[in-house]
């Protein structure tokens, strides 16, 4: 069995590309769809838990706006070309902090309202080279899990903290416990936005949470950015290759250059520290490590049918409509597969990976119950239906990396 998602998407039809599209811009099938939609949701479930509050904002800006952010001096190359209307130059963002940060701007700020948090799966667009492109671990359309922190100095631990805890219980729900954390600080020779001590202090705070939370790390001199340093998440793909999927970073630079200020209890100006915080990282690239992990069988929650409802033959076509409205009612997705031997439709089912399985004939009709079949487990039982659904809501809703037996 292939783990590369490529060809585990296209058997599974979650994405595709087409020549006409162009590569790098997957196309999400509606079962691809569904488990990015899961993602996105357990994204927002735990920005809003954590104070974040959602906003939209425009996946292109002036030209002015990237200048000011350095993007443009520093990314230009791996930047859509410029679009001239009306006399004016705009630009797909490359990132959408430039976004956020004019949210922060768009009034006066007081210390009282920080730390001041927002979030948004935002799109954010590549120029990357045909030839690095790949399914959906490379892309020119990144759909991010994006927040941003402003808050004073002082709040800098606490802050990074609560992101860590967040990417904890994500990283738990998806069941990837080997990862690596990475501390990436300042080297002995660069430059640096801000003072030496600014810089000891930010990394000091990063220090400090990380070990509050008795997380074990690597420090990485000299791969800091050179407007502040970061936590990064490591973790392999099923081929070996590591992958940063979450990220906690220190922007100094941002706020210096757009001017952003907020006024302190004494009545003087301040400058905030932005904190980068990418829970899950890209959809497509989350997405494209899960379906390898998972070999293609997503659980229940994530995956795109989560019960197959099989009746043996006609007279029991009923019955199993009337267990799939029980299932749909409370939220499951779940279909009714008949017509045709009842083997065809279990491979049927197998290959497409759903978690359960149900079939109904006469003793299950007589009974009130279902015949369960658990692919993941290989296990096969009789189980009352009621029992069933209630078991397959609980799977869903708990986010349980594999359907309960019987």
């Amino acid at each position: 069995m292939s783990l590369d998602h490529r060809v585990l998407g296209r058997e599974l039809e979650l994405f595709a590309t087409t020549p006409v599209v162009g590569a790098g811009l997957p196309l999400w099938l509606p079962d691809g769809a569904i488990i990015r939609t899961e993602l996105e949701k357990l994204a927002a479930e735990e920005a809003a838990g954590s104070g974040c509050r959602g906003v939209y904002t425009p996946v292109l800006a002036k030209k002015e706006l990237y200048e000011r952010s350095g993007h443009w001096s520093k990314f230009s190359e791996d930047m859509f070309p410029e679009m001239k209307i009306g006399g004016e130059s705009f630009l797909l963002r490359p990132a959408n902090c430039p976004h956020h940060a004019q949210i922060f701007a768009a009034r006066g700020r007081s210390y009282r309202e920080l730390p001041f948090r927002v979030r948004e799966r935002g799109s954010m667009f590549r120029s990357e080279l045909s030839g690095v492109l790949g399914g959906l671990s490379r892309v020119r359309q990144i759909n991010l899990d994006d927040a941003h922190v402003f808050c004073s100095p002082a709040q800098v631990q606490a802050e990074v903290m609560v992101a860590l805890d967040a990417i904890e219980r994500c990283y738990s729900i998806l069941g990837i416990s080997d990862r690596e954390y990475r501390l990436s600080i300042r080297g002995a020779e660069g430059q640096y936005l801000r003072s030496d001590n600014q810089w000891a202090d930010a990394e000091d705070q990063l220090r400090r949470a990380l070990a509050e939370r008795s997380i074990t790390y690597v420090e990485a001199k000299g791969e800091a950015a050179f407007y502040g340093p970061k936590i990064d998440v490591q973790v392999l793909d099923a081929h070996g290759r590591e992958e940063t999927l979450s990220t906690v970073l220190l922007d100094f630079n941002q706020p210096e250059r757009f001017e952003l200020e907020y006024t302190v209890e004494d009545g003087s100006k301040a400058r905030p520290i932005m904190i980068h915080r990418g829970l899950l990282g890209s959809m497509e690239r989350m997405t494209a490590l899960l379906i390898e992990r998972f070999e293609g069988r997503a659980p229940p929650w994530l995956a795109p049918n989560q019960v197959s409802v099989l009746p043996i033959c006609d007279e029991h076509v009923a019955a199993a409509e009337e267990l799939r409205c029980r299932l749909a009612d409370r939220g499951v997705r779940v279909v009714v597969a008949s017509g045709g031997s009842l083997g065809r439709r279990i491979r049927e089912a197998r290959t497409h990976r759903d978690p359960s399985i149900a079939v109904i004939g006469d003793s299950e009709m007589r009974d009130a119950a279902v015949n369960v079949l658990l692919p993941a487990w290989d296990q096969k039982s009789g189980v009352d239906a009621g029992v069933f659904v209630d078991q397959v809501v609980s799977d869903i809703s708990s986010r349980s990396l594999t359907p309960s037996g019987y």
